[in-house]
């Protein structure tokens, strides 16, 4: 496959198989959670299969697309946009209270682990998200993927991965181990912001990256990451201060 055809190939048609299996079991775990009298609100369950959706499309739309911008359309939908309604899904809280009492202890013990407190340090994931782009795009990665279909699959499979684990991270409804304060999220975010930002400027120059193929069209698709990046990342803020709780001042005493 050619930089030319960098909307198709293998990888986008994997992750569309994972959403649909994922949106197939959420909806299974809803209709437990009904039957144990427990309910599940139906707002979380759009959202979730409206990231599932969002991933679905997401080879069919850079197929249409084509080149490098159909690439960063299938990056966008799947490793920036879809994460969002994914997280905000809350497929965690739902499978703990629609599994088994043993099932769901486990599934606790796992959350509580070690390995998913170093994973969820936002400084973590923010490095295998938006470090990982980096790599793609600043080393032979990027053609390694458009020439090997299983780089293909492994490469979108871990972009996302690594976005939803960052989005949970930063701003999920699911509980994480040691999730630090808002401000310090919004910190993480601001700096994921600004990673995007850079380099999506280094693609448009051409700098420092290794993607070829026509420059109208790397252009173009840096244009893309730099305008539509920031919104993915702004709602993931929303999401952070939509459920914000300041903590009250106590109130003076009286004199």
């Amino acid at each position: 496959m050619t930089p030319e055809h960098a909307g198709t190939g293998a990888g986008p048609l994997v992750v569309a198989a994972l959403a649909v299996v994922a949106a197939a079991a959420y909806v299974l775990l809803v209709l437990a959670a009904r039957r144990s009298g427990r309910g599940w609100d139906p707002r979380r369950t759009a959202s979730f299969l409206t990231g599932c959706a969002l991933v679905v499309v997401a080879g069919p739309a850079g197929t249409a697309l084509g080149g490098f911008p159909g690439h960063m359309v299938v990056h966008l939908l799947v490793g920036m946009v879809a994460p969002v309604p994914l997280v905000l899904g809350a497929p965690l809280t739902l499978a703990v209270r629609a599994l088994p009492v043993g099932r769901a202890r486990t599934l606790t013990r796992l959350l509580r682990s070690r390995p998913v407190a170093v994973l969820t340090v936002p400084w973590v994931a923010l490095l295998l998200d938006a470090g990982g782009l980096w790599v793609l795009y600043c080393t032979p990665l990027f053609t390694a993927m458009m020439r090997d279909p299983a780089v293909g699959v492994l490469v979108h499979v871990h972009v996302l991965l690594t976005a939803c684990l960052f989005a949970w991270t930063v701003a999920g409804p699911d509980p994480v181990p040691h999730r630090p304060s808002v401000p310090r999220r919004l910190v993480v975010l601001g700096v994921a912001v600004a990673a995007h930002a850079a380099l999506s400027q280094l693609l448009y120059a051409g700098v420092l990256v290794e993607v070829p193929g026509p420059a109208p069209g790397r252009m173009a698709g840096a244009q893309l990451m730099y305008w539509f990046g920031d919104l993915a990342e702004v709602a993931l803020a929303l999401a952070v201060l939509g459920r914000w709780r300041p903590a009250a001042r106590p109130a003076p005493a009286p004199a």
